[in-house]
């Protein structure tokens, strides 16, 4: 009983500590434990449901008299439903072998748990990647052009400082391996290599400049434009505070992702984004990304459309008219890499703990730095072999997509 015990507890820490060692964008997001999470009883989450407040915005008073504002408040919702896991199977000498003898472990951890939980994690990164990369309406770059020196990630890095993100040392770049190949020589002697960050290190990171830590990653989501680019505002309600538009034009359905601009046929206006708090227009037209369910006459799309000037959470300058055109960022019918600038908060991933279930011996819960995972044993009889399934439970959402900026590059 007591091997048993042992076995599953050492394969609960070591398959947490594989994950510790192979994740690279959740360790940089906004990594939560969701302690109060409850179960329904029947083996299965129902999901905890989580609201998180959004910080209220206010506009500026000038004179003696008071104009008091109302606390507008807006919240955004985290659900922890999703459960992944990998599953494994040793026979019996394997297991009981490797308690007491640590090359038999190292061996069990190499061929087993390692690939394991690689597999494991690489998949939910590159869903977390996708998820919070669609939900990032900044784009910094020209499509098509390679990434080779510091324009690029300095424009995403004003686009970050528009969005009022903290200048407090938590911001990071995600890129695929030809991305950073195309820009090593460019930055070559560029990037920091202290003591703090190799305290600090994780598989992929490659250092630190343009106010951020690097990490190269393959894991990253490749946007695939639609065969349309094109397109114009048709019709419909015009309202401040707007996240759809009818439009024309288009033959080929945006999919989620794709990034537009709103500007005016003639080229002398449009819809450009303001600075959060004096609403003082920037020199670049704002950007708004598709969510699901765009048709070929229906764009829906993040973030809303607040040209209403007594609105503390106006985004836009001027109006969109029926006169504007639908410009979307990329060629028709082109894939591209989306390497991504963020801060810390942008994101936010959230774990939970999953009941002991079975014996106690047979199943272990394990957490470090809020990432909680479930061990499991089990036997088959049949075969002489035991079982073990690792388990997580999570939600993930983009809470502050004004705080990242994608950069595009060529097709890929």
């Amino acid at each position: 009983m007591a091997n048993v015990f042992k076995v599953t507890d050492l394969v609960a820490k070591e398959s947490l500590r594989v994950a510790h060692e192979k994740l690279q964008f959740i360790p940089t997001t906004d990594l939560q434990y969701d302690e109060d999470f409850k179960f329904n009883g029947r083996g299965s989450p129902h999901g905890s449901t989580l609201r998180v407040k959004d910080a209220n915005q206010y506009t500026r008073r000038t004179g003696n008299a008071m104009v008091v504002q109302a606390q507008a408040e807006t919240n955004q919702t985290i659900t922890v439903a999703t459960l992944d896991g990998v599953d494994m199977d040793f026979t019996m000498q394997e297991l009981i072998q490797s308690v007491d003898n640590d090359g038999a472990f190292d061996d069990l951890s190499k061929n087993y748990i390692t690939p394991a939980i690689s597999s494991l994690v690489s998949a939910i990164e590159a869903d977390y990647i996708a998820a919070c990369t669609k939900a990032t309406w900044n784009v910094a770059g020209t499509a098509g052009t390679a990434l080779t020196d510091l324009t690029v990630p300095n424009a995403a890095r004003a686009k970050l400082n528009q969005g009022l993100a903290p200048k407090d040392g938590n911001r990071y770049i995600q890129a695929d391996s030809n991305t950073m190949g195309s820009m090593v020589n460019g930055l070559k002697g560029l990037f920091q290599d202290s003591t703090q960050i190799k305290e600090q290190y994780r598989e992929g990171m490659m250092g630190r400049t343009a106010m951020a830590d690097w990490y190269e990653n393959d894991r990253m989501w490749s946007l695939p434009n639609s065969g349309d680019v094109v397109g114009a505002i048709n019709a419909g309600t015009l309202t401040s505070g707007i996240t759809s538009l009818t439009v024309n034009g288009l033959t080929v359905a945006p999919v989620a992702g794709m990034v537009f601009t709103i500007s005016r046929t003639s080229g002398t206006a449009g819809l450009y984004s303001v600075h959060p708090e004096t609403k003082q227009a920037f020199p670049n037209l704002q950007q708004f990304v598709c969510s699901a369910g765009c048709t070929t006459t229906n764009l829906v799309f993040t973030p809303a459309i607040i040209y209403d000037t007594t609105n503390p959470r106006q985004n836009v300058s001027g109006t969109p008219t029926t006169a504007d055109d639908i410009t979307f960022v990329g060629a028709l019918s082109t894939n591209y890499v989306q390497p991504i600038m963020y801060h810390k908060e942008a994101f936010q991933f959230i774990t939970a703990p999953l009941p002991i279930m079975d014996d106690a011996h047979k199943c272990v819960v394990v957490k470090k730095d809020n990432l909680s995972l479930r061990a499991w044993l089990g036997s088959d009889m049949t075969n002489n072999t035991l079982r073990m399934r690792i388990d997580i439970l999570y939600g993930m959402a983009a809470l502050r997509p004004a705080w990242a900026c994608r950069m595009i590059g060529v097709a890929g």
